[in-house]
């Protein structure tokens, strides 16, 4: 959540530190701001609402020159969105100025101490006590004073200052909360993720935890919190700048779910070998201990969660493996019985997730091997896991996840059948799942190519104010994941329930003013299934079916129906995302809402 954007060195103009700065909407924000350095005097422009507001606000002042700024968006939780408590925050002398991700949880008792020591605070902000603590530490050397003072601290944090006698550095620490730096040509930069920097450089620095780092343009030093002096790696990014750019679309979420063919080849890609059999480099060191393998564990969030209970559903199909699988905000919480003999699958898009990261760091403390599912190279996630399945979705811009939702559903039934075979022979039935698989691109294509006929049938339903999606085994978090992408970008009050719960209770709800959607593919399940639409059917409710091509049976006893064609039926929750995906994100549109910038959401949610 919130954005940090910084750059030092050469001269450029604001009107690129902003530009960097738009490119972290995606993270939710309700208020933005700047700091520079002008004639030896520390310039603050802040506002409540938008960047865009920001941009207005400072009118021809964007063409100036400066060596060093800080800018930020913020995602109020300590005062409420408004200009005084906008980042960035000051200090009494008004010469430093620092932007700050996350949330210190001492700062009451900090605050108190300042106070006493007669320092004058104008803020709500727990920010503003990092400001005052520099202060107190600043005696000519930044970088010590930034150090000293987050020595102090307790919780979460991502900063960047600036200081008026210091126009040729910046200086920035972490702790929980995701900081990137990097160095172009004779500038340096730093962001809360890679996509300000594409512009300038693809070879970043992930901080870690305890970092702290003093950059100029000529250079880059990082001591932890005793002072010693560190290395970090340099990573590559190989994406590329248009990737964050919208290309012509509306929004990047409608951008991102038509590049999903192209995201599911290079999920595929080298991890199916030429005689059919699957192939992870990254889990060659942990290949001899699956088959002691006793438990395996699911952590995640939101979308995440429901591509892990898919996992779940398909593993324990073709294994004698049971899977479990939480939320993350609830694992870590648990007495969680784990050893060596545990695996934990770990999904996040981001690999910033702190209540994943939290669920991983209590794995490893009680011995268990945690294998990761990211998008994001070098993130907190792949260096704190004992291997790392990268999904290279490529950067996802809008807060709604679409084309990382399908990847890592690629990766989990490949890596499921991986885990599978490591135990048992080879089955037969992996063949087909896998040709399948192979061919799902193809299959999105002619799926995406009915966007038009989605959005005429979300323009039918767009004015409901309730909805609840159903669904019977593998249907179960393809309704979940529907009902979330639903609510999220339209506000409409979607719900998920498995379809054969509907008679304990959710079923007093339906009415001719609660449409159903209902999943359900000719598998196993579907005259369960079809039983359970008949039941809401009888209550007047209207019926959306999403099903499989060519069942009569279904149209028969629906309002409206949405096609796929026939697969394995274990893969019936990868070839509907996209038309969940297309109905949610219609509805959102027609309803003249930014389904890239959900209100009171953020792509990267780093606090607990």
């Amino acid at each position: 959540m919130c954005g940090i954007v910084g750059m030092v060195g050469r001269e450029y103009s604001l009107k690129a530190l902003l530009e960097g700065l738009k490119k972290l909407e995606y993270r939710g924000y309700d208020s933005a701001g700047v700091a520079f350095v002008e004639n030896g005097v520390l310039a603050l422009r802040k506002v409540r609402g938008r960047i865009d507001q920001l941009i207005e606000k400072m009118g021809s002042e964007l063409n100036k020159k400066v060596r060093a700024g800080i800018a930020h968006t913020r995602w109020a939780t300590h005062g409420e969105p408004n200009e005084i408590n906008a980042h960035p925050q000051t200090d009494c002398t008004g010469k430093l100025a620092v932007v700050h991700n996350g949330i210190i949880e001492n700062y009451r008792e900090l605050r108190e101490e300042l106070i006493a020591r007669g320092h004058v605070f104008i803020s709500e902000t727990d920010t503003e006590v990092i400001s005052h603590l520099i202060e107190e530490n600043f005696d000519g050397d930044l970088m010590e004073a930034v150090r000293k003072t987050v020595r102090r601290l307790d919780g979460a944090y991502a900063i960047a200052v600036t200081h008026a006698d210091k126009t040729e550095e910046l200086v920035v620490a972490r702790k929980g909360s995701p900081l990137v730096l990097g160095k172009g040509d004779g500038l340096a930069l730093l962001a809360s993720d890679v996509t300000p920097m594409l512009s300038y450089t693809r070879d970043v620095v992930f901080l870690s935890d305890g970092d702290v780092a003093k950059i100029t343009g000529e250079s880059l030093e990082i001591c932890d919190l005793d002072g010693n002096t560190v290395e970090r790696e340099l990573i590559h990014v190989d994406w590329d700048e248009s990737d964050a750019e919208k290309s012509g679309y509306k929004h990047f979420m409608l951008k991102e779910i038509m590049e999903e063919p192209e995201a599911l080849r290079r999920a595929i890609t080298n991890r199916i070998t030429p005689d059919g059999r699957i192939m992870f480099e990254e889990l060659e060191m942990l290949e001899k201990l699956l088959p002691s393998i006793r438990k395996v564990m699911v952590v995640a969030c939101g979308t995440s969660y429901h591509a892990g209970l898919v996992f779940k559903y398909f593993l324990e199909r073709i294994s004698e493996l049971d899977v479990e699988v939480d939320v993350a905000s609830e694992f870590r919480y648990r007495n969680l019985h784990v050893d060596e003999n545990t695996l934990v699958i770990a999904i996040s898009q981001s690999g910033e997730t702190a209540d994943t990261l939290q669920g991983v760091r209590l794995v490893k403390r009680k011995g268990g091997i945690v294998v990761s599912v990211c998008n994001v190279v070098g993130s907190t996630l792949t260096r704190e896991s004992d291997a790392t399945i990268l999904m290279m979705a490529g950067p996802e811009i809008g807060v709604a996840a679409t084309k990382t939702y399908v990847s890592q559903l690629v990766v989990l039934y490949l890596l499921a059948m991986f885990i599978a075979s490591k135990r048992q022979d080879w089955k037969r039935e992996f063949d087909e799942i896998l040709y399948q698989l192979a061919h799902t691109p193809e299959v999105f294509e002619g799926l995406l190519s009915k966007s038009e006929e989605i959005r005429n049938l979300a323009d039918k339903y767009r004015n409901f104010d309730h909805f609840m999606y159903i669904g019977r085994g593998f249907g179960v978090p393809t309704a979940m994941e529907g009902a979330l992408k639903l609510k999220e970008i339209s506000y409409i009050n979607a719900t998920a329930y498995q379809a054969g719960e509907l008679k304990h209770g959710p079923i007093a709800l339906l009415d001719s003013k609660f449409p159903v959607f209902a999943i359900a593919p000719r598998d196993r399940l579907f005259q369960k299934m079809k039983s359970n639409i008949m039941e809401s059917l009888a209550r007047g409710a209207p019926i959306i079916s999403l099903g499989t091509e060519g069942d009569e049976e279904l149209r028969e006893i629906s309002s409206d129906v949405l096609w796929v064609p026939k697969v394995d039926e274990n893969l019936y929750p990868l070839v509907m995302a996209p038309v969940i995906q297309l109905f949610a994100y219609h509805v959102s549109d027609l309803k003249g809402l930014d389904p890239d910038k959900p209100r009171n959401l953020a792509k990267s949610v780093t606090v607990e």
